[in-house]
């Protein structure tokens, strides 16, 4: 796993790319009879009659075609579960709440048998809102794939660098970056570490595309450039492989008798791809006042209503505070977006007094009041406004327009934290004087 890939750059662009050269043929999509005895495969992750700009579609050139597998059997979910499946838990309601990070397993499990589900919200059924898991693995996927139909995966390292080997060719994705599988695309999690951490938003519904500046420009923000896609890389492997599906929230395997990772060459627009959050161009104010937490957001999955997004992925980077006379940290809040948070590294600027540690997770459901705690409050108060840099620190927020529901393992799995509500209970009342 050590060798240096090669990336294609672009966020959205239509790329073409062969890993044997001649895979691609000269003119045409599905041609009678396509270079290197290979297969075409259309691979399609938007309807055929949608807008050209919202069309998606990759051509696959394959040495087998998908449909060469075995039939597909129910298999258990373990704790995995799609919105809107709570395992049967009671409602969370409005509050608070936070857990910790998710240990790692005591037995060997690869990505798929590390997955257990935090919160849900919306449909899968009806492609609305989004799932939201947490992975905790300690061996390599090896001979088995694993693709969602249900969703787009947005994997967020925190401890573990990962290998994606997929259908298009291979990403490696470092704590500090992310990645986004398409819904649909086949995929095997390989450790660089020996084991890894961290969260995944599958999203139903419409697929992340970055956001509008607005009066902010053609600067700042994520640019197209820094957003990477795999060249084509395939596996001729002749070996007995498992391929576990996930529909409808529920999990099905079949057997292969190839890798179904043997696409020789493919173009088009539709592929997994990996972005370094460290070439986010944080923006914010240089005089004074507090703008909206919806200036770090990277990349949006919209709605039919302009302006409302189904998820948000929204992060906290090191950046310069300069404002005057101005309460600095996330100021006392309340909104119609929900908000579920996670701590890559470091310390969060609005939770210093302890317990949101790296690897753990909050929420925040719509119209829940929620802040900084007792601590940062007393200490932006009476701070002295020279320029800062805050620095060391990562955190990351999917915000959706929908309610989370917690699932029973968030409930009851040993992660939720009972005393979330005390880091706010020493907020004194100032009032009158100040």
């Amino acid at each position: 796993m050590a060798d240096e890939l090669n990336y294609l750059a672009g966020f959205g662009a239509t790329h073409q790319t062969e890993a044997v050269a001649g895979a691609l043929p000269a003119r045409g999509n599905s041609p009678q009879r396509p270079p290197l005895g290979l297969y075409a495969e259309q691979f399609s992750g938007s309807s055929f009659t949608m807008p050209r700009a919202q069309n998606l579609t990759s051509w696959l050139y394959r040495i087998r075609p998908t449909v060469g597998h075995g039939p597909f059997e129910p298999r258990p979910a373990g704790r995995l579960r799609t919105a809107p499946d709570t395992g049967g838990a009671p409602p969370a309601g409005p509050n608070p709440m936070r857990w910790d990070p998710l240990p790692f397993p005591e037995t060997a499990a690869d990505f798929v048998d590390g997955l257990v589900t935090l919160a849900v919200a919306g449909d899968a059924a009806a492609q609305s809102g989004s799932s939201v898991h947490l992975y905790a693995a300690t061996r390599d996927m090896g001979r088995r794939a694993f693709y969602s139909a249900d969703g787009h995966l947005l994997l967020v390292p925190q401890e573990g660098r990962l290998r994606l080997r997929t259908e298009l060719g291979r990403l490696d994705v470092a704590p500090g970056e992310i990645a986004v599988v398409p819904r649909g695309t086949k995929l095997a999690v390989d450790l660089h570490d020996g084991r890894a951490r961290g969260w995944v938003c599958e999203v139903h519904g419409a697929p992340f595309q970055l956001p509008d500046r607005g009066p902010i420009g053609s600067n700042s923000l994520a640019s197209e450039r820094h957003f990477r896609y795999p060249v084509a890389a395939f596996e001729d492997d002749d070996s007995a492989h498992e391929i576990v599906a996930k529909m409808g929230g529920h999990l099905f395997r079949a057997d292969l008798d190839h890798s179904p990772f043997d696409v020789v060459a493919w173009h088009g627009n539709y592929a997994p791809y990996k972005y370094d959050l460290a070439d986010f161009q944080a923006v914010g104010t240089v005089d004074r006042d507090h703008p909206d937490p919806s200036i770090f957001t990277v990349l949006t999955a919209p709605t039919a209503i302009p302006g409302l997004a189904n998820v948000d992925f929204v992060i906290f980077p090191p950046r310069w505070m300069v404002a005057e006379d101005t309460f600095r940290p996330p100021y006392y809040h309340r909104n119609v977006m929900s908000e579920l948070m996670g701590l890559v590294t470091g310390v969060y600027d609005a939770k210093e007094g302890g317990g949101f540690v790296p690897g753990g997770s909050s929420l925040h459901n719509c119209m829940a009041g929620h802040g900084p705690d007792a601590l940062v409050f007393e200490k932006a108060r009476e701070a002295a406004l020279a320029p800062v840099k805050l620095d060391q620190t990562l955190a990351f927020m999917f915000e959706s327009s929908l309610p989370f529901a917690v699932t029973d393992f968030g409930l009851h799995g040993g992660l939720l934290q009972a005393d979330y509500l005390d880091c706010w209970r020493g907020l004194p009342k100032l009032f009158p004087g100040g």
